[in-house]
């Protein structure tokens, strides 16, 4: 007998991470939201795509019809997996609560209650069955989260062996139109300064015929993150998971992150008193009491100049070094965990 699985599977490393879930299930039947590529969902993942505090408004009364059409959905099913994106994630577990219905919630990723509303806490433990944590610093504010492992571990299978120098550059602007149409610009100027390189630009399976990028001639197009990263000598990259790949390949990079300023505003208030660092590398190294791995680039300061001299500036050996202590501090994926809660629940 099949076993069926409500998702909520909004972003597309989301979907990633889904995907390796689903590899280790048999028998199941999956409704919700996800990308096409796994079945037929209620809703696609790409219709929640937004960045920035001010471009999800226009996403609310979506939202507010899909979390109503979810909970319906969940009646019929088993179990409930929610994976990241707590601003649509927590009102569905909370309506499906309400609601009292009967399938085990799994939330997958947890609200980064560390970086700010630590009342997210007692709403998610309130509402959720089981809190699988990819983070090992997440036990310090959750009572009773347990640690699955960090998903990239299941999923980059590659990493940087040698640091000769080989004239290789990625370049990573980012997952969401909004990040890549304020990066694209400058990156354009950068490649200037680099006529007998290659140069790598990265762009998401899910992006693949977008017009957002504007031209990118002398740029090399891949579609694969940890393959352009583990083979290239130094990469720049807007903020988010690709950042944690870098680090977790190897790869000697720096965060470039450019956003709306209000969204700035909004993040050095709420988020800037309880975090140092935006990059998730940084992030853990912070935690781990060990000083920061790469440079951030916040708003004005991504100048092209700035950005070559973080490329001539960097040190290699660090990030050398910082990818075996990462994996030493992860442990281990998570995949295969959070499938044995699933079949479990």
């Amino acid at each position: 007998m099949s076993k069926k699985l409500l998702i909520s599977s909004l972003e597309p490393s989301a979907n990633l991470h889904l995907g390796e879930i689903l590899n280790h299930l048999e028998n199941i039947e999956i409704y919700g939201i996800f990308d096409k590529k796994f079945g037929t969902p209620y809703m696609e993942s790409r219709e929640f795509s937004a960045m920035g505090f001010v471009e999800v408004l226009p996403l609310i009364f979506k939202a507010k019809k899909a979390i109503k059409n979810m909970v319906n959905l969940a009646k019929n099913c088993d179990v409930v997996l929610l994976i990241d994106s707590p601003a649509f994630n927590i009102p569905l577990a909370k309506a499906l609560k309400k609601e009292k219905v009967k399938a085990k919630i799994i939330y997958y990723i947890l609200p980064q209650v560390w970086a700010w509303k630590r009342k997210r806490v007692k709403i998610v433990e309130q509402n959720c069955d089981i809190l699988a944590s990819i983070l090992p610093f997440d036990e310090k504010f959750y009572s009773r989260s347990t640690y699955v492992g960090h998903p990239l571990l299941d999923e980059i299978k590659v990493e940087k062996t040698s640091y000769e120098k080989e004239k290789i550059l990625a370049f990573l602007p980012g997952s969401r139109k909004a990040e890549i149409s304020r990066l694209m610009p400058i990156f354009r100027k950068l490649v200037l300064n680099f006529d007998e390189f290659r140069k790598i630009l990265v762009i998401p399976p899910h992006l693949k015929n977008s017009q957002i990028y504007g031209d990118i001639n002398g740029f090399e197009v891949s579609y694969s993150t940890p393959e352009a990263l583990s083979i290239s000598d130094f990469a720049f990259i807007c903020s988010g998971t690709a950042t944690l790949q870098a680090a977790l390949i190897g790869t000697p990079f720096v965060l470039c992150y450019k956003a709306k300023s209000i969204d700035i505003l909004i993040a050095k208030t709420f988020i800037g008193k309880r975090i140092k660092h935006v990059g998730l590398a940084n992030i853990f190294f912070d935690f781990m009491g060990k000083d920061s791995l790469h440079e951030e680039l916040i708003q004005n300061e991504v100048t092209v100049d700035n950005l070559l001299k973080a490329y001539k500036n960097h040190n290699a050996m660090k990030f050398k070094t910082a990818k075996d202590e990462l994996k030493e501090y992860l442990k281990f994926g998570s995949s295969k965990n959070v499938a044995n809660f699933i079949k479990n629940s």
